[in-house]
């Protein structure tokens, strides 16, 4: 048999298990090393007891022959897109249909799966740096050519660094496809609903779609950043919304997200024709996806109960605060560092402009941190490093000081 070509050629591994890779070889040469993780964005804080219980209950209902359930809804249990739509979108003044909301087991899955729409000859923009998904399955279905020195020929970048303030520029070339994440990973940026406009204006003016990664939404604290690309106009005509529990109420082990496909959404088959992409996903979602199960169904939903928000929301201050040690300290500390405001990822500036893998080593060796090195996450992301706020209050104190005392020798 013939492989698929474009996984084989992918560079290297995947971002995560290369660090994985350089920490087990650390760890079997130095066994006694006690190594400080900012490196995965993997939630570390239990889930709420109220949602923990209610997850639990679900469970045990399905022990009984009254409360078992089979297989689930493809798109979703009602009562879970009903709370979805009433506390994320109309509570925001976002007129959304239940019909348009997509329960999955991660936006990651979603965020990878979603290009199964486009034309194998769809021209895909990313912001650079960028979370390496959207990237890789695009690559794995041809889409971005050949890679060559750090970048894939047919992909169209756009920058997103110190010197434009983070604000990526409008594709300048014909783009069909453009990925956004904010607040963003892997900078920790955001963008105000005025800097968000104009990309939606730009899609509507070139029959373009907009994917909108807004796993963090939740960090956000300033009521003029959106949480929802919905929250501007016209949106609904252009961009499809990928969003999360995992870092919201703390499901990466559990396993819940949702994707928002408004109705008004559209492409063009090959005779010309209007397609809804709403019926599309919908479609495919049926031939490869058997759901989530119940009980995680029952515990997402339990997040929007009154005490299941305020226990989640107490866990989200708790990743904001430990953002708000390692930003300050590496502040006090000379470094140049960005985002850990809304989001809970530091940008950090690296030293004596190292190289990011170098840095990587260097940390790790020097101070017994791991970190993620920018270049990961693309040719922009080269001398930047990023550091995540989800271990513990004292992992986040003693890092920062262990990444000050490092350099200060």
């Amino acid at each position: 048999m013939k492989i698929n070509s474009h996984i084989s050629s992918l560079p290297g591994s995947y971002l995560f298990q290369e660090i994985a890779s350089r920490i087990k070889t650390f760890e079997q040469e130095n066994p006694k090393a006690d190594i400080l993780r900012l490196g995965i964005g993997d939630v570390t804080r239990p889930l709420s007891p109220y949602v923990a219980e209610k997850f639990a209950s679900a469970a045990r209902d399905m022990a009984t022959a009254e409360g078992f359930r089979g297989y689930p809804p493809g798109e979703g249990y009602h009562f879970l897109i009903d709370a979805i739509n009433k506390n994320d979108y109309a509570a925001r003044g976002i007129a959304l249909q239940d019909s348009e909301i997509f329960i999955s087991d991660g936006a990651k899955t979603d965020a990878a799966a979603i290009q199964e729409l486009f034309d194998k000859d769809c021209r895909i923009a990313f912001t650079d740096p960028v979370y390496p998904v959207y990237v890789d399955s695009n690559a794995m279905a041809g889409r971005l050519g050949t890679f060559e020195n750090g970048r894939w020929c047919n992909a169209v970048y756009l920058p997103s660094t110190a010197e434009n303030g983070f604000v990526p520029p409008l594709p300048e070339e014909k783009v069909d496809v453009l990925y956004l994440c904010y607040p963003n990973n892997p900078t920790g940026t955001v963008l105000t609903k005025a800097q968000l406009k104009p990309f939606v204006d730009w899609a509507r003016e070139n029959n373009a779609l907009i994917i909108y990664d807004a796993a963090y939404k939740a960090f956000i604290t300033d009521e003029d950043i959106p949480r929802s690309i919905y929250e501007i106009e016209g949106a609904k005509e252009v961009a499809i919304e990928c969003c999360s529990f995992s870092k919201t109420a703390g499901f990466t082990g559990v396993r819940c997200a949702y994707t928002v496909v408004p109705h008004q959404v559209t492409g063009r088959d090959n005779s010309g024709k209007e397609v809804s992409l709403n019926a599309l996903w919908k479609r495919r979602t049926g031939s490869k996806n058997n759901g989530v199960s119940y009980p995680v169904q029952v515990a997402a939903a339990a997040v929007y109960d009154e005490q299941g928000r305020k226990e989640t929301e107490e866990t989200i201050r708790y990743y904001l605060d430990n953002a708000r040690v390692i930003l300050d300290a590496l502040k006090q500390g000379g470094l140049t560092v960005y985002g850990g405001v809304h989001a809970p990822y530091i940008w950090m500036k690296t030293p004596d402009n190292m190289k990011s893998w170098d840095f990587f080593d260097y940390l790790l060796r020097n101070a017994h941190v791991v970190g993620t090195p920018g270049a990961g996450f693309g040719p922009c992301g080269e001398g930047y490093f990023r550091l995540t706020a989800f271990g513990s209050r004292e992992t986040a104190q003693q890092a920062s000081g262990r990444i000050l005392n490092m350099l200060s020798k």
